[in-house]
């Protein structure tokens, strides 16, 4: 089933983003509140290598272009990930912190 307004998300992107914490992240999980057009969301027309359309979820607004995967979920996991490089020859494991904002 598609997500729909007002169903809680996940949508990942295909680069890094700075949401307002000033941190990087790679996801933001949220309710989508509406899918717009660009001229709606900015106020202006972009030209034609801009996104055409914009995506609210919680309070952030993801560009059009940007949007890899949403995924309808009534939760995620927002604490330290614990990983393992690959490529190093050994086994190792690391803990980083999440790599989804949590939007609303």
């Amino acid at each position: 089933m598609k997500a729909q307004i007002g169903d809680k998300v996940l949508v990942t992107t295909d680069n890094f983003f700075i949401a307002p914490d000033g941190k990087q992240y790679r996801a933001v999980f949220g309710i989508l509140h509406s899918i717009e057009t660009a001229e709606d969301t900015l106020g202006i027309r972009p030209n034609g290598r801009s996104s055409n359309w914009y995506m609210q979820v919680g309070r952030l607004s993801l560009a059009g272009c940007q949007v890899h995967y949403v995924l309808r979920t009534d939760g995620v996991h927002s604490g330290p990930v614990t990983e393992t490089p690959l490529g190093s020859g050994e086994w190792s494991e690391q803990e980083r912190g999440t790599q989804i904002y949590l939007a609303d």
